[in-house]
């Protein structure tokens, strides 16, 4: 199961895989940081598609074409904001990662990439959004054939050293 799992540092907009998993924000007509970087990516046909489908609430996730991008699809998900950790912020983060996985096995995804979610302006820890996203990923992967490769693409060396050290632990 942990050999189904990669890590590497990178642009999650350039990856050629089947979906690419967007953090975005309830709205799902883009932001700041992974939102706005796969939102101009992927062109505006992604915004237009966006306003069809009545935002996302947090935990949950929708899934798009992919449109300009190398990847298929984009399955867009709302994290957490984070509130210290007394709000249920594990368990929705938790959330975001199976939502995601089930609605890519839906479309016949076999290859994910995921970002940090929540990790950016939603302030979440980086070592204990590893924790939880790597345990939630394990956990699917352990009941499930498919996905099979499940990518974290992190831009920035913090969060790619927060993931590789909680991926070696787990």
């Amino acid at each position: 199961m942990k050999e189904r799992i990669e890590i590497v540092r990178g642009d999650i907009t350039k990856q050629s895989v089947d979906a690419i998993v967007n953090a975005a924000n309830v709205t799902l007509l883009g932001g700041g940081g992974v939102d706005g970087a796969i939102h101009r990516a992927a062109g505006v046909k992604l915004r237009l598609k966006c306003a069809t489908l009545g935002g996302c609430a947090t935990g949950q996730a929708k899934i798009t074409p992919g449109y300009n991008l190398p990847a298929k699809f984009v399955i867009h998900t709302v994290g957490p904001v984070w509130h210290g950790g007394s709000r249920g912020e594990a368990d929705l983060l938790a959330s975001c990662y199976r939502n995601s996985l089930s609605l890519a096995r839906e479309n016949e995804c076999t290859t994910v990439a995921f970002p940090a979610i929540s990790c950016g302006a939603f302030g979440y820890p980086l070592e204990q959004a590893a924790r939880v996203s790597l345990q939630a990923v394990y956990d699917d992967l352990r009941r499930h054939d498919q996905p099979r490769v499940v990518r974290w693409v992190l831009f920035d060396p913090a969060a790619y050293d927060a993931w590789t050290k909680a991926h070696a632990e787990l």
